[in-house]
């Protein structure tokens, strides 16, 4: 070909590319010279809105009306996964999905209060459990402990999420929380404010064959510290392992794919489809290990147990790695993106998930191949328990005995039938064993005693071993 034939043939190839753009764009040119309708409905809100500001009988604060509008916006979508942020709750899942941010380290709840009582004690913030190794852990916050002010205010008209904002902030500050901690008087503690990583993983050795990890949730630091408890599980010699996903309400996709990694090799982890070509992905395991096939696995799964846990535990049963124990989890298999907007937020649906063997769980859940419960109560025994609940029996023993012996134990049991109260000895020991493990700063890892699907997996688990030998 000569060179000015081949310039002709570029000129050409420009032409039609031309020729070929405007064809594509004409389309759109043609769009933006009459208004689609989702213009038109966006033209037609902001005038509505502004009429609203300007003519409501009352004034009305711009910012209310735009939440309520983008509350109203998804709330059409019908779905519960899809909803505005307001600025705390988008600080609140920022820093659940960075896994780490500026605060005390305490994991609180709130203290109703009985309305019809005038005698009943404040609703005031109670101490769950300070954070092992944090500021508060540190500062000498204990489990039970109610925090009744903060820098001088009351926490009793406060929600939890205000709480909370009150209690984070920047690394180095410092905060003032006002404790009452059982019979003492009130007292102040000094809390100097660190960088806190959301408590993700505990393992610990059950016997000397059986390695136990527990997954609270999966934040950007699960799928590392589920590796660097595997390595201390082998320094033990783990033969077995249960992982324990029970109450684990998810998290983000990435973190459970790497982790799921950890335990399979070049198969399916979790497919994910949606309208959106770029959210169709199929996730596949490295075709290398860490936790050996000859190593047998038992996952503990709830009712609680919901979206990234189910992929977890999905995905070890259907590619025949692991067996699940316990009851049918929650049913959540749909993924969100969180879009940022400054200091606000949405999530939404943008794709649904299916477990290895093309399975989508949504409102489903995945069943146990081992059924284990806790019996449920007659409406009987359900009436004792609330009496027992109501007058916080359990909590005024463990109170006043502090360390209970198991004769005491059983000296309380017995004062029960004094008040009509006879449940099964084995469900009261439990509740006191909660009870002194909640008020505890460091409560034990597992408890093989009480919790019925953990015997029955480390059942599984021996017998597994022996047959193996």
């Amino acid at each position: 070909m000569k060179r000015s034939d081949r310039i002709l043939w570029i000129g050409g190839g420009a032409g039609l590319l031309v020729l070929l753009l405007a064809v594509a764009f004409a389309p759109q040119v043609l769009a933006q010279s009459k208004p689609s309708k989702t213009e038109e409905y966006v033209d037609t809100f902001a005038e509505i809105f502004r009429y609203i500001e300007n003519n409501f009988v009352e004034e009305i604060d711009p910012a209310t009306l735009f939440e309520g509008a983008l509350e109203g916006l998804f709330g059409v979508l019908d779905d519960p996964y899809s909803y505005y942020l307001d600025e705390v709750d988008f600080t609140s899942l920022s820093d659940t999905t960075s896994g780490n941010f500026g605060g005390v380290g305490l994991i609180i709840s709130k203290v109703d209060s009985d309305p019809s009582d005038p005698e009943a004690a404040p609703a005031f913030i109670e101490v769950v459990a300070p954070i092992e190794g944090t500021p508060a852990y540190r500062a000498g916050v204990s489990a039970g402990d109610l925090i009744t002010a903060i820098e001088g205010d009351t926490t009793k008209e406060l929600s939890i999420d205000e709480v909370v904002a009150h209690l984070r902030g920047d690394p180095g500050t410092v905060v003032t929380v006002t404790i009452k901690r059982r019979s003492r008087s009130l007292f102040d503690i000094e809390i100097t404010r660190d960088v806190i990583e959301v408590p993700t993983v505990k393992s610990a050795m059950i016997g000397d064959e059986i390695g136990y990890i527990r997954i609270t949730n999966f934040t950007p630091f699960t799928d590392n510290r589920v590796e660097s408890a595997i390595f201390d599980l082998e320094l033990s010699r783990y033969k077995g392992l249960v992982i324990d996903v029970r109450n684990n309400p998810g998290g983000l996709l990435r973190s459970v794919i790497d982790t799921a990694d950890l335990f399979l090799a070049g198969v399916t982890i979790v497919t994910t489809k949606s309208r959106v070509r770029r959210e169709n992905e199929i996730y596949t395991a490295e075709e290398s290990r860490l936790v050996p096939d000859d190593i047998p696995i038992v996952v503990l799964i709830n009712k609680g147990s919901a979206s990234a846990s189910e992929i977890l535990a999905g995905a070890l049963r259907d590619n025949d790695r692991a067996l699940l124990v316990g009851e049918t989890t929650y049913g959540k298999a749909s993924v969100q993106q969180v879009k940022d907007l400054g200091e606000i937020g949405f999530k939404i649906t943008t794709a649904r998930y299916y477990t290895p063997s093309g399975r989508n769980i949504d409102e489903v859940g995945i069943d146990p191949d081992r059924i284990v419960v806790e019996p449920e109560l007659d409406e009987t025994d359900q009436g004792e328990l609330d009496k027992m609940i109501e007058g916080r029996l359990i909590e005024l023993f463990v109170e006043e005995t502090s360390d209970p012996t198991e004769v005491e134990i059983g000296q309380f049991i017995e004062g029960l039938a004094d008040q009509e109260i006879t449940l099964e000895e084995r469900l009261v020991r439990r509740m006191v064993r909660n009870e002194l493990n909640r008020t505890n700063n460091d409560p034990p890892i597992y408890d093989l005693e009480f919790d019925l699907p953990l015997r029955e997996a480390v059942r599984i688990l021996k017998q597994d071993l022996l047959s193996a030998r």
